[in-house]
This record gives structure tokens, C-alpha cells and sequence, in this order.
């Protein structure tokens, strides 16, 4: 009943949504959207001088290796081997949304399914990547060109100014009532019934073939009559 219970939400939701979407608690997040990972700072993500001749001594060699249609036909084939790109949405309320997109469509599709799924689509919101923290403007481009393949984690913010209107806001809810009910839920798979592997056939050992003696061994030799004994 709890498979079929599941199925039938889950179904009901990408009815009206358009797409098979997850939700479940981030533990560990932090609850500003302002707050960057502590592990490494940002300088340790700066794109230094090394980085550069290293990047440009590649490229080099890539030109003069190999001919743009070369190129273009392992391009084709990267991207043609790449079928999705699961995007994961972290909310400043621990809670984050997975939806998998083609790699081909726009960032603007991300966006068009926030609207159908958040509490208050009426508000103007952005998303960002981070670290380095920034902003995702460009809702033209596709997920594969914005790297965004096989997957990537973006995160949530309203774009509101700072006030108390804002930090009513920031402790949530930030998903919609029906999509929150499918926290942690999941298609649970029937039970097979087990397959009982087939007695194996008895096989018919056959006799060891026996030897025959050979015709010549019965008979005595015959003396040559050239020998004089």
C-alpha cells in the first residue's frame, strides 16, 4: 500500500509540476545564504598566473594537434554521451529540491519550475553557485554549456532589500505545502517473487570406449626367409 500510496503522489506532483521532482532535508547547512563554505576561502579559488600558461600551453597544443573539425566531432561526442543534468535547489530552511533536466534545455526552465513549486512565487527571487559565490543571470544558456552536467548544486535567495520583511522571510517556509509532503518519500519498489533456479538435467555419463586389441597382437611373427637361423 505505501509503494502505491507513493506512486500515486509522486505522480499527482509531476502532473502539474511537468517533472519528477525529490525533496529532502540538507543537514549541516547553513541557514544564510550569505554564508560560504569555511572550508577554503575564496583566494583559494582565484585563477592565478600559473593557471593561465598552464590553461594556454593545453590550448596550444590542442590547435596545432588537432584539426576544429577533430575538435568539434569529440565535442559532439562528450556531450552526446551526457543524457541529464541533475540540478539540486538548497533552500536556507536545510530543505533542497532535485529535478533532473536534458542537458540541451535552458537555465530558464529551472527558473519556470521554481515559480510552479515555491511558497511565494509572487516575490522575486535568484539563484547562485558557490564558492566563489555568484549569481546565475544568464537563464539562456543551457546546462551544459554553463557546466552544469552531470549535475550541480545552486542555491536559493529571494531579492529582497534588507529589512524585517526579509528576515520573516529567510526562516521559511520556502517550498509549497504539496511539495514539502514529499519530503523524504520515495518510489518503493514491489517485492519480485524469488526465482527458483531449475533443477539442473541429469546428464547421461557415457562409457569409457573400449580398447581394442589390435588384430596383430594374436599372431606370431613370421621369419623372413632370407634368415637362416
Amino acid at each position: 500500500m505505501e509503494a502505491e500510496a507513493a506512486k500515486a503522489k509522486l505522480a499527482d506532483v509531476k502532473e502539474k509540476v511537468g517533472r519528477d521532482v525529490r525533496v529532502f532535508e540538507t543537514s549541516g547547512f547553513a541557514s544564510s545564504t550569505n554564508q560560504v563554505s569555511e572550508e577554503e576561502s575564496d583566494d583559494f579559488y582565484e585563477f592565478t598566473a600559473e593557471d593561465y600558461h598552464r590553461i594556454l600551453a593545453t590550448r596550444k597544443e590542442d590547435k596545432y594537434l588537432k584539426t576544429k573539425k577533430i575538435r568539434d566531432a569529440e565535442e559532439a561526442a562528450r556531450r552526446s554521451r551526457v543524457t541529464k543534468a541533475v540540478i539540486r535547489v538548497r533552500f536556507p530552511d536545510n530543505h533542497t529540491l532535485e529535478v533532473a533536466f536534458l542537458p540541451s534545455e535552458k537555465i530558464q526552465s529551472l527558473f519556470d519550475l521554481l515559480v510552479k513549486v515555491i511558497a511565494r512565487p509572487e516575490l522575486p527571487f535568484h539563484l547562485f553557485t558557490t564558492p566563489p559565490k555568484k549569481k546565475i543571470k544568464d537563464l539562456s544558456q543551457d546546462f551544459y554549456s554553463a557546466g552544469f552536467i552531470p549535475g550541480a548544486i545552486v542555491y536559493f535567495s529571494y531579492d529582497l532589500p534588507q529589512g524585517d520583511d526579509s528576515a520573516a522571510l529567510s526562516s521559511g517556509p520556502f517550498l509549497g505545502e504539496e511539495i514539502m509532503s514529499l519530503k523524504g518519500l520515495e518510489l518503493i519498489s514491489e517485492p519480485r517473487e524469488p526465482v527458483e533456479a531449475a533443477e539442473p538435467e541429469p546428464v547421461a555419463v557415457a562409457a569409457p570406449p573400449v580398447p581394442q586389441e589390435s588384430k596383430s597382437a594374436g599372431k606370431k611373427p613370421i621369419k623372413p626367409k632370407w634368415l637362416k637361423m
